[in-house]
């Protein structure tokens, strides 16, 4: 053969292995044409029917009547009782539901599961948009109905709602009568007979609702000003107030963010500090100032005591004293168990109420009973069963609220309840490499010897996994071979803004997290910025936004506005932006930080499909590619959408906007509960879901 056939030959041969190297699928095994960029496999288009299915897990929440373990709730933020029944504000369900003490029978009071509205109307013909606060006078439900921004009524005998205060959709602080009035997140309610008072959480307010005449005032707070400034009505300051009680004469207010328990006198305003110490979270029990208090939400009280939710805990405050102790519970450690004292474990508790005897609390998809004489806990009604941490195969593992979802090929990796679980994709086997399930904390370590806070954001280079450990606003690395945990970049539990290498560097609230294998680009929510962080050595440096100033211009760099941005992801060439609060998707140019709005419309909520502005997104959460089209999490739409790179153009993929649930079934027929992250493995998207679920959609 002579020289010029035997190199025909050789590039044939080359040639050949080349075309058949490309037709590969998205596995990470030779004859792959995918690559591993953004927590992802890109480089093959998928072409997907919308088809969901579970692939791990069982789900938990719902909206089910029923009596007792049968029923299904989803989030019920409020509840409150008559003697008889509770009543509970079932909030990501939009729905007001009524349970018999008794019997622990559930129905289904007012609105309809998953359709989101503010719609009057009696029974299931009204609508209510994440409904958290609830109180009664006995005769009447009142309802904060706080992502409409206003207060609505109740008829418990027939069930007709009616708005009482507020304009839905129109937040401010205008005091006036009816519809004239403004709230701006109002999220808990109480009611002595004749006026309503209300935690008017993004105001730092107390308002004050005449029930006959639907007139509001502010009673006590200053309209956007925050702090913890004991002082007579206007003069005292709140940070985020979330639940409110009253003995009549006086008001009780959990002041969230600063810790504490607040005292009102309701003829003066007069505002003092009960029990807990501003800005100091703990757990510790003891007398006023001296006691610690961790992000207090629910509160209720017997006319002796207040009692009040903490994230784990329920805490007893003697009001003639200030003294605090644990009821119920243990500081730090979550979990659904029944039991008495320390000995019983609360999910993620919000509301409370009581009936002298017993206290109620609404405890995420559950409403537990405590006995306040002995700290016995029990479950009334509801179910936590599907909800855990156990490694299992298929729906014979458990999930307790996944987050972040990443994909390196051959296995997805998710940020699990305090925990990174590993799910094998040719087996849907789950195993956990790296911390230990109810166990909150920041320690590096190996395996369960590694502690994570509120892991949210997370993706691979196929090596390493990287964790945006979201409220202690650090970025970990977990060693896939290994699961050794160390901390990449920022101080455990130090906010803040600035760039530097390490430890000296500062996040606030960093959420979503991508990476082209040498850097990882962190989408810093409550900094509005993007930060980049180089893996080798934890520089950090701030590529779009303006720390603490939020907004929608597209520029570069710096001039650049976004607005609690929450997830990133990449193609290695530029970045992708879930700016969640803008309802929007933004384009970075990695290379010059310049930004732009590919789709969706600043500050206008929907679902509408269409190209570029004329697209309509609600509260985008989770955002992934496959380096042609990007796939959204629309969180509050309940749907998974596609957008093409090259043209703004967005549909919806899979899930029907405003309809919550879990049905697995193909485009409009699927149901989701709050999609939050989302990966791709070149063939799939992949789903993990606020109901304790991963899902496979093709």
């Amino acid at each position: 053969m002579n020289r010029s056939l035997i190199f025909v030959v050789v590039i044939a041969l080359v040639s050949l292995t080349l075309l058949l190297g490309g037709c590969g699928g998205g596995s990470s095994g030779g004859g792959d044409s995918t690559k591993q960029m953004g927590g992802a496999r890109q480089g093959v288009t998928m072409t997907l029917s919308g088809e969901t299915a579970i692939l791990a897990g069982i789900s938990v929440v719902g909206s089910q009547d029923g009596t007792g373990s049968a029923a299904r709730f989803y989030r019920p933020y409020g509840i409150t009782s008559d003697g008889t029944n509770l009543y509970v504000a079932d909030s990501y369900n939009h729905t007001i539901r009524r349970i018999v003490i008794a019997t622990g029978e559930v129905t289904t009071l007012a609105g309809s599961a998953g359709a989101i509205g503010s719609i009057d109307g009696t029974g299931s013909a009204a609508r209510f948009n994440f409904p958290e606060g609830i109180a009664t006078d006995g005769t009447n439900l009142y309802v904060a109905d706080t992502s409409n921004q206003t207060i609505r009524r109740i008829v418990i005998a027939t069930g007709a709602v009616t708005t009482l205060a507020g304009s839905a959709g129109a937040s401010g602080s205008i005091d006036g009568t009816g519809s004239a009035a403004r709230f701006n997140v109002p999220v808990g309610i109480t009611a002595d007979g004749t006026n309503l008072y209300v935690a008017d959480s993004f105001n730092n307010t107390i308002r004050k609702v005449v029930i006959a005449t639907g007139e509001v005032t502010t009673l006590a707070g200053s309209a956007g000003a925050s702090g913890s400034i004991d002082g007579t009505s206007s003069a005292a300051r709140f940070n985020f107030p979330k639940g409110i009680t009253t003995d009549g004469t006086n008001l009780y207010v959990a002041d969230m963010s600063n810790q504490t328990v607040r005292k009102i006198v309701i003829t003066s305003g007069e505002v003092t500090t009960l029990a807990g110490s501003a800005g100091a979270a703990g757990s510790t029990d003891g007398t006023g100032s001296a006691a610690r208090l961790s992000y207090p939400y629910g509160i209720t009280t017997d006319g002796t005591s207040l009692y009040v939710v903490e994230p784990s805990t329920i805490r007893q405050i003697v009001i003639a004293s200030g003294e605090v102790t644990t009821l119920a519970g243990s500081a730090g450690a979550r979990g659904t168990t029944d039991g008495t004292g320390s000995a019983a474990r609360f999910y993620s508790p919000y509301g409370i109420t009581n009936d002298g005897a017993n206290l109620y609390v609404a405890d995420d998809a559950a409403i537990r009973k405590v006995v306040i004489a002995s700290g016995e806990v029990t479950t009334l009604a509801g179910s936590r069963w599907a909800t855990g941490t156990t490694d299992g195969t298929g729906s014979a593992a458990r999930f307790s609220g996944p987050y972040g979802i990443t994909t390196d090929g051959t296995n997805l990796y998710v940020a699990d309840n305090f925990t990174i679980r590993k799910v094998v994709l040719a087996t849907a086997e789950v195993t956990t490499i790296a911390g230990a399930a109810g166990a909150t904390g920041t320690a590096d370590g190996t395996g369960s010897a590694a502690r994570f806070f509120s892991p949210h954001g997370i993706t691979t280079d196929g090596t390493g996994i990287y964790v945006a450990d979201y409220l202690k606003n650090t970025i970990r690395k977990v060693v896939i071979a290994t699961g050794e945990v160390t901390t990449l970049a920022g101080s455990a539990g130090a906010t803040g803004t600035a760039d530097g290498t390490g430890s000296a560097a500062r996040f606030y609230r960093p959420n979503g997290i991508t990476t082209d294998g040498t850097n990882l680009y962190v989408a810093d929510s409550s900094n509005h910025t993007i930060r980049k962080v180089v893996i080798a050595t934890g520089e950090v440096t701030t590529l779009a936004g303006s720390a603490g100033v939020t907004g929608s211009d597209d520029g570069t760099g710096t001039e650049a506005r976004l607005t609690y941005p929450y997830d990133v992801t990449t193609d290695g060439i530029n970045l992708y932006v879930a700016d969640s609060y803008n309802n929007t998707v933004r384009k970075i140019v990695i290379a010059t930080g310049e930004v732009t709005t590919l789709a969706g419309s600043a500050g206008a909520t929907g679902s509408i499909d269409g190209t570029g502005s004329a697209a309509r997104f609600y509260r985008p959460n989770g955002i992934t590619t496959d380096g042609t089209n990007l796939y959204v999490a629309d969180r509050s739409n309940y749907t998974i959408r596609k957008i093409v790179i090259a043209t703004g153009e967005v549909t919806t993929l899979a899930g029907s906007a405003g309809v919550a649930g879990s049905t697995d079934g193909t485009g409009s027929s699927a149901r989701f509960y709050v999609p939050n992250g989302i990966t791709t493995d070149g063939t799939r998207l992949y789903v993990a879901e606020g109901n304790n679920i991963i899902r496979t959609i093709r």
